[in-house]
């Protein structure tokens, strides 16, 4: 299973507000034309997968609407434009053309394309470029531009034809969708999750039921999460933010057999809805993060976004990640604002109850929900006024067009034993001849950092470990993987020689117990250790030692260590190369979790990483490692439980001791008892 299916339609272009409406003016065709000519100038739409579009089905459309409202829908392209006027006026901040009908069953008919190709292996993922958008729709009404709800029919749909027991959909447009949590608030098969800016129920849709109160109901209680922006100007470090401490905790715990994308992009930056200042690559970054999940099957389907560059941008860093290219750089990522923190502390209070992935955190209510608070206040404390002000500079912001994100010609390149080569993907090139330049370096480096390194063999892996990081840096290979005899002694020389000529910073993620001569007090060097038994020496804010009591074996507890720990430190870090290490001791046991580990780390330093394996690792982790670093879905880990309460209160000291120095780590310390009375 590979490749990226485009579903698009120029048809969807061909309906417009026909009459003067403010409030609708913004939904135009141009939406759709900019995204797909972006795909093409870029010479992504020609990399995917395109298939026909086909209009849904009557018995497909009323999965999620009733038989009155379609019946209603379609008689609009028999109606004049005094009878369209007055027909809309039925509804809320939408309107409809006599090609409506047509389009939005194009729109449905489009995705749920998309999810049969996906769930029939002909593509792993794919993104449907549809119109109108469909989030706000609800059984009975058109809402919001939005007049069928593609993503509530395709997660029906595939629910009903390939029995699937549990669907997430992640909803970043900035706006609530309301209709796909009215449609699922009573299903545990199905997880909603939705960031918006409510702003304390002043922005659209103004509803109660988004605040982070809105859990799900009866049997569904849980499976709705609401995370509400209370203010404008969101950046990248508050959507990181988000998903490793909401999102992704209970992704993991969920276990979906399928991710769909309501992928609104009025939430990237200069977007005259959204008022945020998140930029374009965030969304490739975010792709990314999902793209571990559910065995790599990822639908994104795209709903809002009305500033056309953004817009375009977006889409275009969206399927470049799909489609398996290099990371983008993202800076100057730091502390998320209080007001997120708030929100985020708020979301994992009231879920504590139904996911074990919070059961641990400490926390409780930052405040009363926001609809019962002053609407005057949002997170920060500023009036209506400033927030004002800081939206009309949001509309005039200026930012960089993203940088190209060229991938190398070879992805992978691997060093291995013979007995172990037939265990290598297909994909995975071998390093071929070291140039003599490199051999001269291996013995300079052993001479100054590694002299008890006298074997000629270890001199030989050296290197091959020299050769494989020169061609990572000539960006001739994405990553690569070398089988070691001293996993120690390697990592510190490709770290010593990296620092040397590929990059200012590096992170090593060593798994493994034991001491790992490395130098981290300068900060070039973030050192963040998955362990059994604590190391011995000084620790700095770069040395971070995890200390899970069974390793890799509790899927939960490293999972929490990732996404709670190491992926927040990393991404703050900003590494140029990930050098991955795995020592002594690991089993078959542990190849699922270092996959998702791998897969993971793909989204630091544009992907560029040194996979080192102690010699003896075995057959199964040669292979899941080239899988990963080959971009391959990694295996699902199972629906996880609870994190062990021994690792739990590991991980906790670990962020005490190091959230004075990294922004990612911060939280909103819970009341004293007295402030609660």
């Amino acid at each position: 299973m590979s490749g990226t299916a485009l579903i698009y339609d120029d048809e969807m272009t061909r309906y417009k507000l026909l009459w003067t409406d403010p409030t609708c003016e913004i939904e135009k065709p141009e939406r759709l034309m900019v995204s797909y000519e972006a795909l093409k100038s870029k010479g992504l739409a020609e990399r995917c997968e395109s298939f026909t579009v086909r209009e849904a089905t009557e018995e497909e459309i009323l999965l999620a609407h009733s038989k009155e409202y379609l019946e209603a829908v379609k008689q609009t392209p028999h109606l004049s434009l005094e009878e369209l006027m007055s027909f809309t006026q039925q509804y809320s901040d939408v309107y409809f053309h006599p090609n409506i009908y047509h389009c939005a069953k194009l729109a449905v008919g489009a995705t749920l394309q998309l999810v049969d190709n996906v769930m029939t292996g002909k593509v792993r993922n794919g993104m449907a470029l549809v119109r109108p958008p469909g989030h706000h729709s609800q059984r009975n009404a058109a809402n919001g531009f939005c007049v069928f709800n593609n993503v509530a029919i395709a997660a029906l749909y595939a629910k009903k034809h390939y029995n699937l027991n549990r669907i997430l959909i992640v909803d970043w447009d900035i706006h609530h969708g309301q209709g796909v949590q009215y449609c699922f608030e009573e299903d545990p098969s199905v997880l909603y999750f939705s960031w918006h800016r409510y702003e304390h129920q002043t922005f659209w849709p103004c509803l109660a039921e988004s605040d982070y109160d809105g859990m799900g109901k009866g049997k569904g209680a849980g499976f709705n999460i609401n995370l509400p922006w209370n203010k404008v100007g969101m950046t990248n470090s508050d959507y990181l933010y988000a998903f490793l401490q909401v999102l992704l905790p209970v992704a993991y715990e969920f276990d979906p057999e399928l991710v769909l994308i309501c992928a609104g992009f009025d939430s990237a930056i200069g977007d005259p809805e959204g008022h945020m200042c998140a930029s374009p690559e965030i969304f490739g970054h975010l792709t990314h993060l999902l793209m571990s999940l559910a065995n790599g099957r990822l639908c994104v389907v795209l709903e809002g976004g009305y500033n056309l560059t953004s817009l375009a941008q977006s889409v275009c860093q969206t399927v470049q990640t799909l489609l398996g290219d290099p990371t983008p750089i993202l800076t100057g990522i730091g502390s998320p604002c209080h007001s997120a923190v708030e929100s985020v502390q708020n979301v994992q209070a009231v879920h504590q109850s139904h996911w074990s992935c919070f059961n641990h955190i400490t926390v409780s209510l930052v405040s009363e929900p926001s609809t019962k608070r002053s609407r005057k206040e949002d997170g920060d404390g500023e009036d209506t006024t400033e927030t004002k002000d800081k939206t009309d500079k949001t509309e005039d912001i200026v930012w960089a067009e993203p940088l190209p994100r060229p991938a190398p010609p070879v992805r992978t390149v691997a060093v291995v034993p013979t007995e172990l080569e037939d265990c290598l993907p297909e994909g995975c090139q071998h390093l071929g001849e070291i140039s003599q330049l490199y051999i001269e370096e291996a013995k300079k480096i052993r001479n100054d950092h590694a002299r008890d390194m006298t074997n000629e063999k270890s001199l030989q892996c050296l290197q091959n470990v020299l050769s494989v990081l020169e061609k990572i840096r000539n960006k001739e290979v994405c990553n690569g993987m070398v089988l070691v005899p001293d996993v120690f002694a390697f990592v510190s020389c490709a770290v010593q020689h990296a620092l040397g000529s590929l990059c200012d910073r590096v992170l090593v993620v060593f798994v493994g117990d034991g001491n790992i001569p490395l130098d981290t007090q300068d900060g070039r060097v973030l050192l963040v250790q998955i362990c059994s038994k604590e190391p011995e020496g000084v620790k700095s804010h770069y040395h971070v030692p995890v200390c899970l009591s069974k390793g890799l074996c509790e899927a939960a507890s490293v999972i929490q260590a990732v996404l709670g720990l190491l992926l927040p430190l990393a991404y703050e870090f900003g590494p140029g190369l990930v050098v991955e290490a795995l020592g002594d001791g690991s089993s078959k046991q542990d190849v699922p979790v270092w996959s998702q580990l791998t897969s993971l780390l793909q989204g630091l330093g544009q992907g560029r990483t040194l996979a080192l394996l102690q010699r003896d690792c075995g057959s199964e982790m040669v292979s899941a490692t080239g899988v990963s670093l080959l971009g391959s879905p990694a295996p699902s880990l199972g629906p996880l439980g609870a994190p062990l309460s021994e690792d739990v209160e590991a991980l906790e000291a670990q962020r005490q001791r190091l959230k004075s120095q990294w922004g990612l780590l911060l939280k909103t310390e819970s009341r004293t008892e007295s402030q609660d009375k």
